[in-house]
């Protein structure tokens, strides 16, 4: 009994450690993900852009600058108050009725449309910092399961050794080993060189120093896709911020297009004069001149031309309907082929769970069969390559999954 529970601290203590691992795993790649969104250039980039576009607001709102003139007679005229000797004229012109406000609507708009372009990068870059983060969690799994397996045929080299020694088998099984393990340890150095480089992505991603470690989990999470395909497919494509950007967009065409139609309005100018008089021949001072208001208007008489600039934004509208229509089809495409990925990489766990369990049982049977010479070394070695090959296709199958989760939640817009 006391052995029993001991037996049951254990594995209680080892599932905890095991819950706490992945755990932290997930909260250390929400740091990253928090540091890329604060470093990232191209992001920066892009929420700067998005900051320039709401300073034209303000400015296509306001008047046209008010403009004055000054004249000074060379020769003063004449009058019967006294000569005139110089004019001030100062005018203000004012768009048609709404034109500023459009205008100003537009400019809101496709500033929106820049912050979805914006939380569109953001999204991206986050799929980005993810995918690099599960590629190099099993990169690193796979330099771990790549020793383990050069251990395991050590231990078999050492069995044959000790059976070449005693003349009960060849030195050929003893070389067999030697390749197997010279083929590993080329791969083990191919995949230090890929940590190296993707380590390097990932900082750049992060823009970060290259010298700062990278922690990973023990084991990696297993999330799962909260929503049914058809929901997650119905929020792709109502909150994915390339098509609500788009829709903004759309969305400014149709101001412009009432600016379109404004712009063949007259515009009004509203101004006035004033003339200084100097003394006249009686030695008296004269009386300035004060006109107000003078009042003019713009006649757009060449009709086509605003003609054109409405139809021009007609024409943009139909184009950015098709527009919409492409990238939700696209959208549609590139979910359908990640829920695909997705449910692979969820069977595969399952199958490779249980094929890597046989594999080891196995290897435990064959390592002992073969150190008392009942089985010929070509079985050994065949299931050692099953060993290694399950290990590295259950966490290539963890990746997967947890990938597909990212793409499909970057196209959600999360």
């Amino acid at each position: 009994m006391h052995n029993v529970m001991k037996r049951y601290k254990i594995i209680i203590g080892v599932f905890l450690l095991f819950i706490s691992s992945i755990v932290t795993g997930q909260e250390d790649l929400g740091r990253y993900l928090q540091t890329a969104a604060k470093n990232n250039p191209g992001l920066k980039m892009k929420f700067n852009e998005y900051m320039a576009a709401l300073e034209v607001a303000p400015q296509v709102k306001a008047l046209p600058d008010p403009q004055i003139a000054f004249g000074y007679f060379i020769q003063p005229v004449e009058t019967r108050v006294g000569p005139q000797e110089f004019k001030i004229s100062a005018s203000q012109m004012f768009p048609w009725f709404g034109t500023l406000k459009a205008k100003e609507n537009v400019a809101v708009q496709l500033a929106k449309a820049k912050y979805e372009a914006f939380e569109e990068a953001k999204s991206k870059l986050f799929n980005e910092v993810r995918s690099t983060y599960f590629d190099l969690y099993f990169n690193n799994k796979a330099i771990a399961i790549t020793n383990e397996n050069i251990e395991i045929l050590n231990v078999f080299r050492q069995l044959a050794y000790i059976k070449v020694e005693a003349g009960l088998v060849s030195a050929v099984d003893e070389y067999r080993i030697e390749m197997e393990i010279g083929d590993l340890e080329n791969q083990l150095a191919f995949l230090k060189d890929k940590q190296y480089v993707l380590q390097v992505m990932f900082n750049n991603l992060l823009n970060i120093e290259d010298n700062e470690t990278i922690l990973f989990p023990d084991v990696l999470w297993a999330t799962n896709i909260s929503l049914s395909k058809q929901a997650a497919l119905d929020s792709i494509l109502t909150k994915n911020h390339q098509l609500l950007s788009i829709d903004f967009q759309k969305e400014a065409l149709r101001f412009k297009k009432d600016v379109a139609e404004k712009s063949g309005k007259p515009n009004i100018n509203i101004g006035f004069d004033y003339t200084f008089v100097g003394k006249g021949d009686n030695n008296m001072a004269g009386t300035d001149a004060f006109v107000f208001p003078t009042i003019g208007i713009t006649i757009p008489l060449y009709r086509n031309k605003y003609k054109a600039m409405v139809q021009e934004v007609v024409y943009l509208e139909v184009a950015k309907e098709n527009e919409k229509v492409n990238k939700m089809n696209v959208l549609e495409t590139l979910f359908e082929n990640a829920w695909k990925d997705y449910l692979d990489a969820d069977r595969r766990i399952s199958l490779f769970n249980s094929q890597l369990n046989l594999a080891q049982k196995s290897i435990k049977i064959l390592e002992t069969d073969y150190s008392t010479g009942n089985k010929n070394f070509e079985e050994v070695l065949r299931m050692e390559r099953r060993l290694l090959k399950y290990n590295l296709e259950l966490e290539k199958s963890r990746v997967d999954k947890q990938a597909a989760i990212s793409f499909i939640n970057y196209l959600m817009g999360k």
